[in-house]
């Protein structure tokens, strides 16, 4: 199949979140299986880097967009690891600039100048897609584009859309006066007309809309958000298109994600050589600066400290607990300024219990992946999640919130039936997460002698799980496959 993956992020060019990991460990591969496919991306100020080097595959266009006349030209890479082209945009008038996403009030046009790209790009290429897979808002036009303001062009009589929703709480939505400076006032009568009337329109809801397949990235975060209370506001919209919604739990890089040959890590193990892992901790605990002190569990959390991520339970839970319990908690993550200054707070009331470190390091979340025992992760909601899924791989058990993909991957540790990966907690509440934090303490027990041997088991259980794309692709093929049966 040829198959053309637009995307605003793609790791390792350019990331924010597991978008940009999907948008790179899916098209790789693709390819392992034969498959002309390409990606295109914007060519952001951060994308340019002296070891990196671009190819000019397309001199300098104008693409006339509405009132706008846009100079861009195309340049070409290699995603690393792999044979497929990435594609870039390079307008440095809206993407030269050092962030991915901004606040400038322009990113209307971004994103829809990079769209009107994409379809440029193709012709330039004469690169007919059986498939474009277009991700979240960024990307939400293409689907009526090809309907409208392209359908003239029959190089794409046969392209089939297909959109994935990583996030539903990101729609891209704007004042309805957007369209004719984006150019696609000829595509008003395709459009949601009661929310025009009313003053707004979505790039997220236009895809829902006129996408010829829908994705989301977990089973259960697919069926939530055709409820009110997870739809933001398009739960109507994704029941009316039900029979064409599917959940496909995201992958990890098990390349990357490999403790048996990670190089971030202080010593390698696997599932049937626990050893290294006892290595990892205290090489873990001694960047962090805190005691190693046996019997008393380290949890992890490498997170964007966000409200969708839960850590307001954090606030109510951690310093009580704290009190009255032997454990450590290592905490690597930057975001809203009130929850920076709790960690912070907290290390600094518990100084040999609590490290907070705000600097991301990607070496450093390998290492607190691999040297804590339990790795902390109470999302108010999770449409996927991947660092649930590196803990399981690296024999670290999850604690979560029973939401979207965290449902789908962590089952809750029964002890009597030998089941179980994780700690699992029902309500989203502070009772919920005392609970589920109890339980993993009691099941750690004092670290030694029978405790060790059955915290272990829990830990070869979650390793030895099929987490790599490998196991994926063959979902996301059967839905190109659904829609384009003209296609090899």
């Amino acid at each position: 199949m040829k198959i053309l993956l637009a995307s605003s992020e793609v790791a390792p060019f350019a990331k924010v979140g597991g978008l940009g990991d999907v948008s790179a460990a899916l098209p790789r591969q693709l390819a392992t299986l034969g498959h002309d496919v390409r990606i295109v991306m914007p060519f952001y100020k951060k994308v340019r880097t002296p070891e990196r080097a671009f190819e000019e595959v397309v001199s300098e266009r104008v693409i006339a967009m509405g009132p706008h006349r846009v100079s861009v030209t195309f340049l070409s890479s290699t995603l690393p690891g792999s044979t497929v082209p990435v594609y870039f945009v390079n307008c440095p008038a809206l993407f030269d600039r050092p962030g991915v996403y901004g606040s400038g009030g322009d990113e209307h046009l971004r994103f829809a100048l990079f769209q009107w790209a994409v379809l440029r790009l193709c012709q330039e290429l004469r690169f007919s897609p059986d498939v474009l897979h277009v991700n979240d808002w960024q990307t939400g036009l293409l689907p009526v584009m090809l309907r409208s303001v392209f359908a003239w062009d029959q190089m794409f009589a046969n392209t089939r859309t297909l959109l994935t929703i990583h996030n539903l709480g990101h729609q891209g939505t704007f004042s309805a006066d957007v369209l004719s400076e984006i150019g696609l006032a000829p595509a008003r009568d395709l459009l949601h007309h009661d929310h025009l009337r009313s003053g707004r329109f979505g790039y997220l809801e236009t895809g829902i809309l006129h996408a010829n397949a829908l994705t989301t990235v977990s089973p259960t975060y697919a069926r939530e958000i055709r409820t009110p209370e997870h739809g933001v506001g398009l739960d109507g919209v994704l029941r009316g298109r039900s029979d064409v919604l599917f959940g496909i739990l995201n992958g990890i890089d098990d390349v990357e994600w490999d403790p048996a040959r990670d190089p971030h890590l202080a010593k390698p193990y696997s599932a049937d050589n626990l050893a290294g892992k006892v290595a990892c901790r205290a090489a873990l605990l001694s960047m962090a600066q805190l005691p190693d002190r046996v019997g008393v569990p380290v949890f992890g959390i490498v997170s964007r400290l966000a409200w969708q991520k839960g850590f307001d339970l954090c606030v109510q839970v951690l310093p009580r607990l704290l009190v009255r319990r032997r454990f450590q908690v290592v905490v690597l993550g930057t975001g809203e300024p009130k929850l920076e200054a709790f960690f912070r707070d907290l290390a600094r009331h518990f100084p040999t219990q609590v490290a907070y470190l705000p600097a991301f390091s990607e070496r450093v979340a390998h290492q607190i992946e691999a040297g804590a025992d339990v790795f902390l992760m109470p999302s108010r909601y999770e449409p996927c999640g991947l660092n649930q899924m590196y803990s399981l791989r690296y024999g670290t058990l999850p604690l979560v919130h029973k939401t979207g993909g965290l449902a789908d991957t962590v089952w809750p540790v029964d002890l009597a039936r030998s089941q179980g990966t994780g700690f699992v907690f029902d309500h989203f509440d502070a009772q919920g997460l005392t609970w589920a934090m109890e339980r993993a303490l009691e099941v750690y027990g004092t670290g030694q002698g029978s405790d060790r041997t059955r915290w272990q088991a829990i830990q070869q259980r979650g390793m030895r799980l099929p987490l790599g794309w490998s196991h994926r692709v063959g979902e996301y093929l059967k839905v190109y496959r659904g829609i384009a049966p003209h296609a090899a």
